[in-house]
C-alpha cells in the first residue's frame, strides 16, 4: 500500500484508472492496481479502446469469431468493448458491494457521433446498459446541449451516468440540473433512487493547454504570470458550484428520498506541459466526495511523488475567481475557450471512434476465414 495514494483515498478522493484493455484484465494487472494502488474505478473512451485493439493479439479469438459470423464493424466494436467493460465490472464488483454502489464502477461511452442527437444518445445508453448488464456500469454521455436532456431521461430510467466533456462552469451547473431533473423523474416512476449514481467529468489539463497557448502568444509578463492557473481555478470553482447545488432545498428533498450526490470527477489529469509537476492536477484538487481519473503514468507519478496535504480546494474560491477574471483583463475570453474545447472534445472522440472503426475493420479482415 502506497502512502501518497492511501492519503489521497483517505481525503475522500476516489482513484479511478483512465484506461482499460483485455490484457489488463486477463493478466491480473487490473486486480493488482485495485490491491496495491487503491484504484476503485475505471473510465474508458474511444481512444482507449482504439489503442487496446490495435496493439497486440489479445482480441484475436473474439475478432476471429466475429469475422466468421460476418458481423458489421459497428456490431464488432459493441461486442468487443462491452466484453471488456463487463469483465472489468466483475473484477470491480467487490468494491461496488463494499462501497454501497459508489465505487467499483466501470464507464463506457455512447458513440460520440451521436453527441448532438438526444434521442439517439438515449437509445444508445439503454442499449449499452442492456449489453453490459452489470449494476456497476456507468454510461458516459457528453455534456453537449443535446446531451443534457439525454442525461435527464437516462437517469430517469434508473441508469447510472458518467457525464463527460464538461469544460465550463455554466455547463456544469446545467449538468447538475439535468441530474436532479432525472432523479425527480425516477422518483415519479417509483424507482429506488439509492441505486442511481452519477459523476460529472470536469476536464482540467485541456483548459490550461488552450489558455497557456494564448498566454504565450501575448508574451507579456502580466500574461505569463497566469500560466498554469486556469485549469485549477476552473475546477475549484466547479467544486464551489457542487457544494451550492448539493446543499439546496431541491437536493435535500431528493436526498431524503434516498438519492446520491453526483460527484465531481477530475478528468484530463495527465499533465501536458513538461514545465508542470506531473501530479499537479492531483495534488491541487483534493476535496471530499470527488473522483480523480488518472492515466497510468499519473497514477504512478502520484504514488512516487504526490504531495497530498489535505484539502487543497477549501478556501481557494476567491483567488480562483480572481485568476479567471484576470484572463478577461488581458483579452482572453473564457467563454470562447470553453466553447472551443467542447467542440474539439467531441471532434477528437469522433476521430478516435473513426480510428477504432478502421482498426477493427482491419482486424476483422486479417482474421476473416479464407473462402472455400
Amino acid at each position: 500500500m502506497t502512502d501518497a495514494l492511501k492519503r489521497l483515498s483517505d481525503e475522500g478522493v476516489a482513484i479511478w484508472l483512465d484506461d482499460l484493455s483485455r490484457k489488463r484484465i486477463t493478466s491480473g494487472n487490473l486486480a493488482e492496481l485495485i490491491d496495491q494502488q487503491h484504484v476503485v474505478g475505471v473510465t474508458t473512451n474511444p481512444s482507449i479502446f482504439q489503442k487496446a485493439i490495435s496493439e497486440g493479439h489479445g482480441y484475436d479469438q473474439q475478432v476471429s469469431d466475429l469475422a466468421f459470423r460476418k458481423v458489421t464493424v459497428e456490431e464488432a466494436i459493441r461486442m468487443i468493448t462491452t466484453a471488456d467493460v463487463r469483465d472489468a465490472a466483475d473484477i470491480m464488483r467487490p468494491l461496488f458491494d463494499s462501497t454501497n454502489g459508489q465505487d467499483g464502477r466501470v464507464s463506457i461511452e455512447v458513440d460520440p457521433r451521436l453527441a448532438h442527437n438526444t434521442k439517439a444518445t438515449v437509445a444508445e445508453a439503454k442499449q449499452l446498459a442492456w449489453l453490459v448488464d452489470r449494476p456497476n456500469t456507468l454510461i458516459k454521455i457528453p455534456a453537449t446541449l443535446a446531451g443534457l436532456p439525454a442525461i435527464t431521461e437516462v437517469i430517469g430510467l434508473g441508469i447510472s451516468v458518467n457525464v463527460t466533456l464538461i469544460f465550463s462552469l455554466e455547463r456544469y451547473r446545467a449538468v447538475m440540473d439535468a441530474y436532479l431533473a432525472g432523479l425527480e423523474k425516477a422518483k415519479e416512476r417509483g424507482l429506488d433512487l439509492s441505486k442511481i449514481h452519477s459523476v460529472a467529468s470536469f476536464f482540467v489539463s485541456r483548459v490550461d493547454t488552450e489558455i497557456d497557448k494564448r498566454i504565450d502568444a501575448l508574451g507579456t509578463d502580466e500574461a505569463k504570470a497566469l500560466r498554469g492557473k486556469a485549469g485549477l481555478a476552473n475546477a475549484r470553482l466547479a467544486y464551489q458550484a457542487y457544494e451550492e447545488v448539493f446543499s439546496s432545498d431541491r437536493w435535500q428533498a431528493l436526498e431524503k428520498a434516498g438519492a446520491n450526490k453526483q460527484r465531481p470527477l477530475w478528468a484530463s489529469t495527465g499533465v501536458k506541459d513538461p514545465a508542470y509537476k506531473k501530479t499537479l492536477y492531483v495534488d491541487e484538487l483534493v476535496a471530499p466526495n470527488t473522483v480523480n481519473t488518472m492515466p497510468e503514468a499519473t497514477l504512478f507519478a502520484t504514488e512516487e511523488s504526490g504531495d497530498i496535504r489535505g484539502n487543497t480546494i477549501a478556501g481557494t474560491y476567491e483567488q480562483s475567481r480572481t485568476e479567471l477574471d484576470a484572463l478577461t483583463k488581458i483579452g482572453i475570453s473564457y467563454d470562447e475557450v470553453v466553447e472551443l474545447l467542447e467542440k474539439e472534445g467531441v471532434e477528437k472522440f469522433e476521430a478516435s471512434w473513426n480510428d477504432l472503426l478502421e482498426s477493427t475493420k482491419a482486424e476483422l479482415e486479417r482474421l476473416a476465414p479464407s473462402e472455400g
